[in-house]
């Protein structure tokens, strides 16, 4: 009978002491995201992968979707710095630096900017699908008008005296890359021959496009003047443009779908809500777009497929985003308000997407 009590007596002291270690072990944290990964621990606070990565898109050190290897140099720079800011937090909260009126402010205006962001993500992950993508692109290749494309030498010259003599020159036998070298002032193009690669007329200047109009392969084109010279073209070739592939269009169709469908959220927010300005705009002046808002739809164009590549230095196309360059004497060709002395290889096309 002692022997049995014995037993039962030591059974219910095992079972006790592994109840009380069950209630005294800190209930696992849950990853915010599926798949998601602990990367450190701050006292009893867990910093996640994902934590890190967001903070290096807030950082601008990564975009946002791109991969960031957490072996890599810059994921741990990225942990430091959000181990840091854990420890400063947590600071904080012990010192009460959080309780009065005027922080509850800036934290509540922080989850503003927070939400904000997840509202906008959550919508244009819905909007930015794979099918919107592929309808977009169809409906922007069966309106877009292919043109032809140009393959051209440049020679540039001081005057037009000149650039007759070199015309001459060729006219004799001799050679249009050997006469670049001794005789061209442009110094993005003179050491590679003249090449400007493949390009269409529309994203050059106006007195290129003109004198391109009714050029066949083979021919000599000019002596034309431009901005800080004269120009000779020899025309290499003359295509049909190719038509650009889903693929090098998507990242601005997806841009495109991104701001429309911000626009579009905000315009239908504003709409439902009473929105008063209480301080005036400057005199004479309308008052802007709010900071969020994305760029007209109408300005944002799909890219057509590079051209090859050259020593010279690229330029926007003709009706991009991006504003033009400021203006120096050899640099590539920018849209018409700003065109250059002697264009560089020319930036491919840019058909403007149509709006959905």
């Amino acid at each position: 009978m002692t022997r049995k009590l014995a037993i039962c007596t030591g059974l219910v002291i095992a079972v006790a002491l592994v109840l009380a270690g069950c209630q005294n072990k800190a209930p696992q944290e849950k990853p915010p995201e599926a798949g998601d990964q602990a990367a450190a621990k701050v006292g009893d606070k867990t910093i996640w992968v994902s934590d890190v990565k967001r903070e290096a898109v807030a950082q601008a050190l990564i975009n946002d979707g791109e991969p960031l290897d957490t072996s890599s140099q810059l994921f741990h720079q990225v942990l430091e710095s959000v181990i840091d800011q854990k420890l400063l937090a947590s600071e904080a909260k012990k010192r009460g630096l959080g309780n009065d009126a005027a922080s509850r402010h800036r934290l509540e205006m922080a989850q503003d900017r927070i939400l904000g962001d997840i509202l906008l993500e959550n919508s244009v992950q819905k909007a930015v699908s794979e099918n919107a993508i592929r309808q977009l692109y169809q409906q922007t290749a069966n309106t877009g008008s292919a043109g032809d494309e140009f393959h051209a030498r440049q020679i540039i010259t001081a005057t037009e005296r000149d650039a007759q003599d070199v015309k001459r020159q060729i006219g004799t036998g001799a050679s249009f890359e050997s006469l670049v070298l001794t005789k061209s002032t442009d110094g993005a193009t003179r050491f590679s021959g003249g090449d400007l690669g493949y390009f269409t007329p529309d994203v050059m200047p106006d007195q290129y496009a003109a004198a391109l109009k009714n050029a066949r392969k083979g021919q000599l084109v000019g002596p034309f003047q431009i901005d800080t010279g004269w120009a000779l073209l020899k025309v290499e070739d003359r295509r049909p443009e190719p038509p650009i592939t889903l693929e090098a269009a998507r990242p601005q169709i997806v841009r495109f779908l991104t701001y429309g469908n911000i626009r579009d959220l905000l315009e239908t927010l504003r709409r439902r809500t009473k929105v008063q300005v209480l301080i005036a705009s400057p005199a004479g002046e309308a008052a802007p777009e709010p900071a969020s808002a994305p760029p007209a739809p109408g300005a944002l164009p799909v890219p057509a497929t590079p051209a090859p590549a050259t020593p010279a230095t690229s330029a926007p196309a003709k009706g991009a985003a991006t504003p033009a360059p400021a203006k120096t004497a050899s640099a590539g060709p920018a849209p018409k308000a700003a065109a250059p002395a002697a264009p560089a290889t020319p930036a491919p096309k840019a058909a403007p997407v149509p709006n959905p």
